[in-house]
């Protein structure tokens, strides 16, 4: 049987990491959609405060299977 996959775009933020701020998209994604099959980093850049990079962020795509 064939299956459809539907895709979200999301942006997570940590004051930590690219890497941290992936996770935190997932973490969230995960809380209301089931069968998470791929995420893909379309996009990454960072706040600033002056000089001082204060916040890093993530725009993830969400791959998963619809339920029928």
């Amino acid at each position: 049987m064939a299956s459809i996959i539907k895709i979200i775009e999301l942006v997570g933020s940590s004051p930590k990491s690219w890497e941290d701020a992936v996770q935190t998209a997932v973490k969230e994604a995960s809380k209301s959609i089931r069968g998470i099959t791929r995420v893909g980093v379309k996009e990454m850049d960072v706040k600033t405060d002056g000089a001082k990079v204060t916040e890093f962020r993530a725009r993830v795509e969400i791959s998963f299977r619809l339920e029928r």
